[in-house]
């Protein structure tokens, strides 16, 4: 049983929203990582999806090589949760505006 592509797109859009909305409302830097997370996953379920449908390997492909980015992503935006935790004693994100002019 094929799934409609309509249908994987909604569930692809609708994890985006998820994924924006946490970003967006959200203090603490884990919370907005994984936000980004379950938006880049929004997008592999698409690229996934779109390749089904079209019959091609491109788009399971480039979800391989995202799944590869995003990996080193999670691992690098974690160490610098864990530095900056230490630096500051928070992971709320308005305690870091030492950058504002």
């Amino acid at each position: 049983m094929i799934v409609p592509l309509e249908h994987v797109l909604i569930v692809a859009g609708l994890m985006f929203c998820l994924g924006l909305a946490c970003v967006l409302t959200r203090r603490s830097l884990i919370m907005i990582l994984i936000g980004v997370e379950v938006m880049i996953n929004a997008v592999g379920l698409a690229l996934v999806g779109a390749s089904a449908f079209w019959r091609q390997a491109d788009g399971q492909l480039v979800v391989v090589l995202l799944m590869a980015l995003t990996s080193a992503e999670v691992s690098i935006s974690l160490a610098m949760v864990v530095y900056l935790n230490r630096r500051k004693g928070t992971i709320d994100a308005d305690a870091y505006d030492g950058m504002k002019g």
